[in-house]
């Protein structure tokens, strides 16, 4: 797959992406909502370990970033989209107000929080999940095939 970020500008645009990330998660554990008592059990099923700890916002549509540089890249690859249901910030998760009780998206999300938490962080988690979507492309990459298949699982 061709990349439209180049190897350098990922590495420019990396530390500028945790930043964004970290932001954004620290406005959804102060806004938004604690998970249900079924959307703890599905926690549970995922294998996140501080289940407490993850909090949902809904909002009309997931915004891009507003760092410049970064929004370029955001609308470059297609990673966040009007389209784009949820998007996960390690313990904070956007969902989409009209994706409300989509129980299979919460599910993909909450994989997503389990990867932050094995891999440790940011800076881990974004470098090596973004390299694979820019790469390989979404969802063929490792990380998104791995919570598609849990999401599939639990789901199913």
């Amino acid at each position: 797959m061709n990349s439209p970020i180049s190897p350098e500008e990922f590495e420019l645009l990396l530390p500028l992406a945790c930043k964004w990330a970290a932001e954004q998660e620290q406005h959804i554990l102060a806004e938004g909502e604690p998970l249900s008592e079924a959307q703890l059990h599905d926690a549970r099923l995922v294998g996140i370990l501080h289940r407490d700890r993850v909090r949902l916002l809904y909002v009309p549509e997931i915004v891009p970033p507003t760092y410049p540089m970064l929004r370029q890249a955001a609308e470059a690859t297609s990673l966040i989209s009007p389209v784009t249901g949820g998007l996960t910030l390690r313990y904070g998760i956007f969902i989409r107000s009209d994706c409300r009780g989509n129980r299979p998206l919460v599910v993909h999300e909450l994989g997503h929080t389990l990867q932050y938490e094995r891999m440790g962080g940011f800076e881990v988690f974004l470098r090596q999940y973004l390299s694979e979507c820019l790469t390989i492309g979404y969802p063929e990459a490792p990380m998104e095939r791995e919570v598609i298949d849990r999401t599939t699982r639990i789901c199913d």
